[in-house]
Formats: C-alpha cells, structure tokens, sequence
C-alpha cells in the first residue's frame, strides 16, 4: 500500500477542543478497561458475589456512564469540532447522499489498494464515529440500568435478564468496533497525512490555525 504522505513529527494543534479530546481520552480510557476487564471477570450468580475484576467492572461502568453523558454535553455545547449534522446524516436528505457518495469514493480507492487521504470532513468517518458514539451510550445506559435495577445476579431473568443480553450483545459490536476504529486510525497515520497524536495532544489551537 503505498504511502500517499508522512505523518508530521510533530503533531499539529487538534481542531477539537481541549475539553472535548480530555473527555474522549477518558471515555475511551473507560470503555477499554471495562472490555479488557470483562475477559476476566466472574459475575455474580446463583447467591455467589462476583470477583474483584466484576466488582471493577461495575464502578468502571458507572464512570463510563458518567463520561458518555459528559461527552454529550460536550458535543452539544462545544463550537468547534465536528458538526453534529455529520456524525448523525441520518435524518438529512443531502447528508445521506453525501455519505452514500463518500462510501462509493471510499470504496474505489481501495479497490485501488489504496487508503484515501485523511479528511476531518469525511461524512463516512463521521457517520462511523456518530455510531460508535451510540454504541458506547447504549452499551453504559444499559450497564447501569442493570446495575441498579437487576439485583446483581448474572442469570436475572425478566427485563432486566433481557437488558443484561443487550448489553454482552452491544459489548460484542463495541469489540469490533474498538478493533476496527482503534486499526484504521493507525493505517491512516501510517499511510497518510493524518496524525494520530492531534486527538491525544493538549495543544490547543490558534484562532488562525482553525481558520485554516
């Protein structure tokens, strides 16, 4: 695959906000822990409390809550960053036709072996982290509702058994979705001119470095 441009060795300043990359760096922090810790933890069930690991997946997953309702606020509040319009085209006639535009440019690129280049204003890679953003919502509101309302105990039948499988099923789709967002934003600062380290960084952007 060949490389359309280097990454910059230093990280030019995010066009995000400071507050909105200090949040995403905890969500994603949280959701993480709660996906690596969920391989190892043993439920409560059948009158037997759980391990220390559930114990830590629990509390984690209240901050999760937490920090996913923090994060909308910040998207909610924020004037900079990406329109909401992009990150959710769903209920827009032109902004489904610039996704479906942008999946078919996307797709011919890569039938060129090719990545195409990195752009902040992609509607595909909005679309893609509009999802995840309501991947990671519907996987921490019915971790809590479960947490408050299914007494604690694994094989909890009823509603909140059926909220306990929504949950693993969400878990599951957000693995995927970790593995697949977290791998082509490493291909993409490999291949291209995007740099992985914008979103990370605590730089803030100039007024002039945002007009730009």
């Amino acid at each position: 695959m060949p490389v359309v441009a280097p990454s910059a060795a230093t990280p030019r300043a995010s066009r995000h906000t400071r507050t909105t990359r200090l949040v995403h760096a905890g969500l994603a922090l949280a959701v993480v822990t709660q996906l690596l810790v969920s391989l190892v933890m043993e439920p409560a069930e059948d009158g037997h409390a759980g391990n220390l690991w559930y114990e830590i997946h629990e509390y984690g997953g209240l901050a999760a809550f937490a920090l996913i309702v923090l994060f909308w606020i910040v998207l909610t509040a924020r004037k900079r960053g990406t329109p909401g319009g992009l990150l959710f085209p769903w209920f827009s006639g032109p902004r489904r036709a610039a996704l479906w535009s942008d999946i078919k440019h996307h797709a011919a690129t890569l039938r060129q072996m090719r990545l195409p280049p990195h752009d902040d204003a992609s509607p595909l890679a909005s679309a893609v982290h509009g999802l995840g953003i309501l991947l990671i919502s519907a996987m921490a509101a019915t971790g809590t509702v479960f947490y408050f309302f299914g007494g604690g105990d694994a094989h909890t039948g009823g509603l909140a058994g059926v909220i306990l499988e929504i949950h693993k099923a969400l878990a599951n789709l957000a693995w995927a979705y970790l593995i697949g967002h977290a791998g082509l934003a490493v291909l993409q600062h490999i291949f291209t001119d995007f740099n992985l380290r914008e979103m990370w960084s605590l730089h803030t952007a100039t007024k002039k470095e945002t007009s730009k």
